[in-house]
């Protein structure tokens, strides 16, 4: 009876890269029982009008603080009569329990919203209804149309959301509206060039792009037309698709016809031109007035940048306000998806999601929107793999760490110690034979490949493997793995691939994976954990603005920062360092030709051999922050 035609297929428009609730009912809820709702539309300085959905407690006997989600990927159900099953942040019914007036709003030009949609909408310096609007200003609009139109409310507001919707929670509380108090971006996206999503450093994500945009551009504003037919992969492996695809330009010709101008917009940005800057938020955190709590999965594959960054950001440019950053073991949205309490075959022992949900989430909004608890998170809160344990710090990375090195060394060896010689290894790259970045045939992309055993990797010629001796004491790390790789080639460019693995030892004891999949097959004796891989493309090593090719015969020097960890490698463990240049199809193929790749031909793509060197001169090596 309660279903809507646009709700069934919502979660669908993602291909589960950015996250999305569900957000259909079939029957009389307790929802529906205790709030009542309303769709109306909200005016905005420039003359347009946003839709939004607002579910208002029954009880009005008292007052009640709003708790919005502004995002592109609905706030439907719509229709009157027509409800949520659940209300507020993911995971729980603990804060419709709790009693808020929550808000749904899909922003400008999505759905039910006037507007022409831009992608990670360009900020503006004020907030001057003179000036062009931004998401600061249209969420300034709906707040002052909501504090005098929708009762009984306390005249406090939070914002809240994940992932793209995360980008909106952060982009909202720059100039501050007075009446907003509370603000959780939650793996929100910072800048879709340089580390999320989309691109990392430079090199196109190309698999989770093509999935994503083929179903978010093909959104229509109603709630009947939602999206095209499902895409016919014809293959039940990504690997073999994405290679068959061949040149990129080959996505337009074969299967998008120019039909999604988001995908167009990628292709025709290959560097990090105007258009990318000024879609990157995380400068722009200015007159932040309200607390803010970024919270932030260390094996999210999709957004590892931006949530740093943006609590970097706004404690840089907003000295005082309460700014805190919350780290866990969560895939993307793991916190709120599941129990938190393992990923593949790695086990973390306890429910950390379910602890961030009764301990950290809810507190956090009712103390800043209801004046109830204290104030008692600390700047930094993270949970660590390998050690299995909550620590609070003063700062992120952690004040007290101290830098450490390991050194590509002779043998395929780590060394502690910079090299007293010369030495260098090499490998061949084909773009025809790319590095798988997983051993699962699939044609979507798991999140448990951010934990996934390496040795399938460990076996190719073309994969350069390093690793210390077992170790005789826990290295517990945090921050990013900093990368400083000397390299020369025989092409004109060439992405580099390193990862950071902890390798079990050989008589490490089974456990019951909760997935069953996981196992037996892989076995946790000599396993190679991924804590965190990431790639560089070449030519962008000196700017990624302006970008250069090779110089044959010529040292190269790449430097990089991963995604942030926070790990402790245990006694008997041993760290490893794998280098190569493909990691398909998550990344695309280079042709390792100093070319425009979104518009080079299949002839571009060669063959080339890549030196690393392990030197006096040139110690390529990586760098930690290690901590007690």
């Amino acid at each position: 009876m309660r279903m809507s035609t646009l709700s069934g297929s919502l979660t669908l428009l993602a291909a589960g890269l950015l996250l999305v609730d569900t957000v259909g009912c079939s029957q009389p809820t307790w929802v529906e029982e205790h709030y009542t709702k309303q769709e109306v539309r909200i005016p905005m300085r420039d003359g347009a009008e946003l839709f939004a959905t607002v579910y208002v407690p029954r009880d009005t006997s008292q007052t009640y603080p709003f708790l919005i989600k502004r995002s592109p990927y609905s706030s439907g159900p719509y229709d009157a009569g027509e409800y949520r099953d659940q209300l507020g942040p993911l995971g729980s019914a603990r804060f419709q329990e709790e009693g808020y007036i929550f808000v749904y709003e899909d922003v400008r030009g999505r759905f039910m919203s006037d507007g022409t949609f831009l992608n990670m909408t360009p900020d503006h310096p004020t907030n001057d209804p003179g000036v062009p609007v931004d998401e600061s200003s249209d969420t300034w609009d709906t707040v002052e149309w909501l504090l005098a139109n929708v009762h009984p409310n306390n005249g406090r507001t939070g914002l809240w959301g994940i992932s793209y919707p995360g980008f909106y929670a952060a982009a909202s509380v720059v100039d501050t509206h007075p009446a907003v108090k509370a603000s959780s971006p939650q793996a929100p996206i910072g800048d879709w060039f340089i580390g999320d999503d989309f691109h990392h450093n430079g090199a196109f994500f190309l698999q989770d792009a093509f999935r994503f945009f083929y179903g978010f551009d093909h959104v229509e504003p109603t709630p009947t037309v939602v999206r095209r037919e499902a895409f016919e992969w014809g293959s039940e492996s990504a690997y073999d698709f994405f290679l068959d695809l061949g040149p990129l330009k080959n996505a337009n010709e074969r299967y998008f016809r120019n039909a999604i101008p988001s995908w167009d917009s990628l292709m025709a940005h290959g560097n990090y031109d105007a258009y990318w800057q000024r879609r990157n938020i995380i400068p722009h955190m200015q007159n932040v007035t309200s607390a803010v709590m970024t919270v932030a999965g260390l094996f999210d594959a999709e957004d590892p940048y931006g949530p740093i960054a943006i609590y970097k950001s706004t404690e840089d440019l907003n000295p005082g306000i309460a700014n805190s950053l919350v780290l866990g073991p969560w895939f993307h949205g793991g916190w709120v998806r599941g129990a938190g309490d393992h990923l593949g075959n790695v086990t973390f022992n306890t429910q950390t999601s379910v602890h961030y949900q009764e301990a950290v989430d809810l507190p956090f909004f009712n103390y800043h929107l209801k004046g109830i608890g204290t104030p008692d998170l600390p700047e930094v809160l993270a949970y660590g793999s390998g050690d299995n344990t909550w620590r609070s710090f003063d700062s992120w990375p952690p004040s007290e760490g101290e830098a450490i090195s390991y050194y590509l060394a002779p043998s395929g060896t780590l060394a502690i110690s910079a090299p007293d010689a010369e030495g260098s290894d090499q490998y061949v790259s084909d773009p025809a034979d790319p590095v798988p970045y997983t051993k699962e045939v699939r044609i979507g992309r798991s999140r448990e490949f951010m934990v996934e055993d390496q040795r399938f990797a460990s076996e190719r010629a073309d994969v350069l493997t390093y690793v210390t001796e077992p170790l005789a004491e826990a290295v517990t790390v945090a921050g990013p793995v900093s990368v400083e790789l000397f390299v020369e080639t025989t092409g004109s460019d060439a992405d580099f691939v390193v990862k950071l693995i902890d390798v079990f030892p050989d008589d490490t004891p089974e456990w019951q994976a909760a997935e069953e999949k996981y196992l037996p097959e892989d076995a946790m004796a000599g396993y190679q954990m991924m804590v965190r891989g990431e790639v560089f493309r070449g030519k962008f090593r000196n700017s990624f603005e302006e970008p250069q090719p090779f110089v044959p015969g010529e040292v190269a020097r790449i430097a990089f920062d991963t995604p942030h960890v926070f790990h402790t490698f245990q006694p008997g463990h041993r760290v490893m360092v794998q280098i190569q240049s493909s990691w398909f199809p998550l990344v695309d193929r280079n042709p390792q030709t100093f070319t425009d790749i979104y518009s080079a031909d299949e002839s571009a793509f060669q063959e080339a051999t890549h030196t690393v060197y392990r030197s006096t001169r040139h110690p390529s090596r990586v760098s930690l922050l290690r901590i007690d």
